[in-house]
């Protein structure tokens, strides 16, 4: 009795002081300007709305993504996708139009559109 009570107790109190060291690294690493694994952030957005009813966006994100991912887009956001994605240039399989939008590959696969119910198509380059 004494035994097993004793290295479970002692094998939860482990765990827990893993778990809590575990969250003291990653916030740490946030707090040093480093993100989590899986996780992006948007380091740059520039809009240009010189032209008439158009609207230039640019953004740049930093992502931090698990090996076998590259960043990427998903559901009009910064996300890490599989890095097959975008060596095969099939951008709609990452998902990257939001919710009730159709995806649409360009003709020379350099980017997508984004075709809204109400007919507004968004129109997204790869640089």
């Amino acid at each position: 009795m004494s035994r097993t009570l004793a290295k479970l107790h002692v094998d939860s109190t482990v765990r827990a002081i893993e778990d809590k060291t575990s969250f003291l690294i990653l916030q740490n690493m946030y707090v040093q300007g480093q993100l989590a694994v899986g996780t992006c952030e948007i380091v740059t957005l520039d809009r240009d709305s010189s032209q008439p009813r158009r609207t230039i966006a640019r953004q740049t994100a930093r992502c931090a993504c698990r090996r076998g991912q590259i960043a990427g887009t998903t559901r009009a956001k910064p996300a890490c996708v599989d890095v097959r994605v975008v060596k095969t240039r099939q951008w709609c399989e990452m998902i990257p139009c939001s919710e009730g939008e159709i995806c649409g590959l360009l003709m020379n696969k350099s980017g997508w559109t984004c075709t809204q119910p109400g007919g507004r198509i968004k129109t997204i380059t790869v640089a």
